[in-house]
């Protein structure tokens, strides 16, 4: 069964594989120990540490291992905020953070202290000038990923890490999705990562905070790992997610060329056999791995549903699962359509021919779907000059559906108003617009939701 998620967890490498199995028969005692088994171990927790900071490119002392990337991240934005307490209490991320970030933010946000949302452009990537221009004197820290996890945009790190070093202040970056593909590029002070994204297994994060940057560890103090990562190491998936980060790094160069057109095979092969998709992220400016896409008039989840008893497996950003009724933050943040959506994160050697039978079963998943959505009939109204669709109740895709189903009703340069209650409404209404070359003329207040007036241009 092809497995197209590995943006979620990759497949455990084989070289993983191996030095797990010969740590947990070398690795088992205690680093911290002097007799002659902990010597042992300790020695294999510094060869795994020189590695692992030879690839991010930091010092040894510089990095520890924690116990996930989620628990990397909450680690370093909480000391990095508290180490700067002094200078202040405002914290910069981007829209389109990892949760992890963004859940760190929301309890800064709580307890005091203030936080900017960096919006992106619809590639998915902030301004390096609108990022600087964020800067203030009381800023204590600035977070940006390396690349995003849901649609792959690389972000211009070098550029922001620049600016942030000329104001004074620490970047902390979220490198979970490229550590694998190389080092980060940039005066970057702090760096997180997560093993079980390259290949590692789980239940390992990075943590790397770069000499001279002001870190105070929250929560009670710990001497292992610096301080900074409290409890037992787990020494055999610390070697195991050492030994795989080397090794895919030796294969990401040519495994980067292969990846790159299997996923442009994509990019420009969907939009050819599926009509009214948009494909989303940064067409250049990209992870080699990831590519997405949007289908107007899909439920999301049915067609994850749809491709899995087909045989592959894929992951979506869609607002329409059983999990959430709001959108992705990434899609919205970037104003791009949300329903339908479906990432594509090829593992390494990832079958062309797989590739090819996923082209080949899309168009008849996506069909089968919108047939089985498309046939409510809207209520609709007619309101002086304008007219009504009654969609409240109704969830993505079925609003964007029925307007599609009722904007040739109106004469050139007439509106429609659609009310909706669902929150994917107010991305999808103005995405559809900017597809189908209508006119987003902005929301109203209605008694019930919100109601979003378009006016057909065609």
């Amino acid at each position: 069964m092809p497995y197209f998620d590995a943006a979620s967890s990759a497949p455990l490498h084989p070289v993983a594989r191996q030095a797990l199995l010969a740590s947990l028969d070398e690795g088992w005692a205690d680093p911290s120990r002097l007799y002659r088994e902990g010597r042992r171990a300790r020695m294999l927790l510094d060869a795994a540490r020189e590695a692992a900071a030879e690839a991010v490119g930091c010092r040894a002392d510089e990095l520890v291992f924690t116990s996930s990337g989620t628990a990397a991240v909450h680690t370093g934005v909480a000391g990095a905020l508290a180490g700067r307490r002094r200078v202040g209490r405002h914290l910069i991320v981007s829209a389109v953070e990892h949760s992890s970030v963004l859940h760190a933010a929301g309890t800064h946000e709580a307890g005091g202290g203030t936080v900017t949302h960096m919006e992106v452009d619809r590639s998915g990537a902030v301004d390096p000038a609108a990022f600087a221009a964020a800067l203030r004197e009381d800023t204590a820290l600035a977070c940006l990923q390396s690349a995003n996890h849901e649609v792959g945009t690389v972000q211009p790190v070098a550029e922001v890490a620049g600016a942030c070093r000329a104001a004074g202040v620490p970047l902390l970056v979220d490198a979970a999705q490229s550590l694998g593909w190389g080092p980060v590029d940039g005066d970057w002070s702090l760096l997180t990562a997560s093993a079980h994204k390259w290949g590692g297994p789980a239940g390992v994060g990075l943590l790397a905070v770069r000499k001279g940057v002001r870190f105070a560890v929250q929560g009670p103090a710990d001497e292992r790992e610096s301080g900074r990562a409290a409890g037992f190491e787990n020494l055999p998936a610390i070697v195991a997610a050492a030994a795989s980060l080397r090794a895919v790094r030796d294969e990401a160069a040519q495994e980067a060329v292969r990846l790159r057109e299997l996923t442009e095979r994509i990019r420009v092969r969907v939009p050819e056999l599926v009509p009214d998709v948009e494909v989303v992220g940064d067409a250049v400016r990209r992870l080699p791995g990831i590519v997405t896409f949007s289908c107007l008039y899909v439920d999301g989840e049915t067609l994850l549903h749809a491709l899995d008893r087909e045989g592959f497996s894929v992951s979506s950003g869609s607002s329409c699962t059983s999990s959430t009724l709001t959108p992705s933050h990434v899609l919205k943040a970037m104003g791009v359509l949300s329903e339908g959506n479906v990432r594509i994160s090829l593992p390494p050697e990832a079958a062309a021919e797989d590739v090819e039978r996923f082209l080949e079963v899309l168009p008849g998943a996506v069909a089968a779907v919108r047939e089985k959505l498309g046939a409510p009939t809207p209520t609709t109204v007619r309101q002086q000059d304008a007219l009504v669709v009654d969609a409240l109740g109704k969830l993505c895709p079925l609003p964007v559906i029925e307007l599609a189903k009722v904007i040739g009703e109106v004469p050139i340069g007439g509106t429609v108003r659609v009310l909706a209650d669902d929150e994917a409404a107010r991305l999808d209404i103005p995405a559809w617009c900017e597809m189908r070359g209508q006119e987003y003329v902005g929301e109203e207040p209605a008694d019930h939701g919100a109601a979003y007036v378009v006016r057909r241009m065609s």
